[in-house]
């Protein structure tokens, strides 16, 4: 049966973080700038927004701010930058209880920006549409000797490190630092990226999107990754069941029906989010997908990727 996991207090994450297990997010942060529409736009044409919200975004972001919403530390490693985009986004960052470890060096990295999405969430039907200087913004940003150890902080076999795939240059050592203290290695694999197997190679537990394509497999992409390495593989599809492979044996997981659908941002960042949050408080694969499926399907009844925790939902 499904439950639902309890909203943390601030002051509760503060007293958790000095005594229990971590979960370090590696990947990327943005800057959101989302309007809700009743209908996207068409070529040539304007539409007045319903409302207009700006805060942080990013799958590692998000999945960190729901970590820490259901009362589990998190640590965002990312590319943050400099200018007064940065510090909005740091300030944001630090409100919903999130460490910012800025792996950008602003004396060798002078002008670097936060990346930025806009999007476009259509009333209704809370289906949305996002145009982001994501890959741009962070390409070549990242130094070959950045001290990724220090980026991490200290990690022990308690700790859970989840990636986006979304920061060149640090994902594929921190993987290899994370393994090494004997932490829990997840990968949020939204797409198909160059570093990919080689990362999946490095995990113990892989959720895909339905988006994603293993390249010169043929379709079934549960066998595919997990011929890569991860003994848990998880491949999400919306409001549908979650299809599983773990350790060689197949199942499914049903999401729960929310009772209104207000916006989809960011709901299969906090299914990353609450199932790494899960594994760093002990429970076992099956259980942390459960619960972190229940945890999205809530979000989704509440404005933006953070709105059901900012609610107290």
């Amino acid at each position: 049966m499904f439950t639902r996991p309890a909203v943390c207090s601030p002051a509760r994450r503060r007293v958790a973080r000095q005594d229990g297990p971590v979960l370090v997010c590696c990947g990327l942060l943005t800057l959101d700038v989302v309007q809700v529409v009743d209908r996207l736009p068409g070529p040539d044409e304007k539409v007045v927004a319903r409302s207009l919200a700006a805060t942080f975004g990013g799958p590692a972001a998000n999945a960190a701010a729901t970590a820490a919403a259901l009362g589990v530390p998190s640590r965002l490693v990312s590319a943050v930058g400099e200018g007064p985009l940065a510090d909005a986004v740091r300030a944001d960052v630090a409100a919903a209880g999130v460490e910012l470890v800025d792996a950008l060096a602003p004396a060798r990295r002078p002008g670097a920006r936060p990346a930025v999405s806009t999007v476009l969430v259509t009333a209704g039907t809370g289906e949305r549409a996002v145009v982001s200087t994501n890959a741009t913004a962070l390409g070549g940003l990242l130094d070959d000797d950045v001290d990724v150890g220090a980026l991490l902080g200290p990690l022990g076999p308690r700790d859970v490190l989840l990636l986006d795939g979304h920061l060149p240059g640090v994902a594929l050592p921190a993987a290899r630092r994370a393994r090494e203290a004997g932490c829990t290695v997840v990968l949020d694999g939204g797409s198909w990226k160059p570093d990919s197997a080689e990362t999946m190679a490095l995990c113990d537990a892989v959720v895909v999107s339905a988006d994603l394509r293993v390249p010169g497999a043929d379709g079934d992409v549960l066998a595919a990754v997990a011929a890569l390495g991860p003994r848990y593989v998880a491949r999400t599809h919306g409001p549908g069941p979650v299809e599983v492979l773990h350790d060689g044996r197949r199942s499914s997981v049903p999401v729960p029906v929310p009772s209104r659908v207000v916006d989809t941002l960011g709901a299969g960042d906090v299914v990353h989010g609450a199932f790494a949050a899960a594994l760093a408080q002990g429970a076992s694969y099956a259980a942390a997908l459960e619960r972190a499926v229940v945890v999205a399907s809530r979000s989704v009844e509440h404005a933006g990727a953070r709105g059901w925790a900012a609610d107290g939902a």
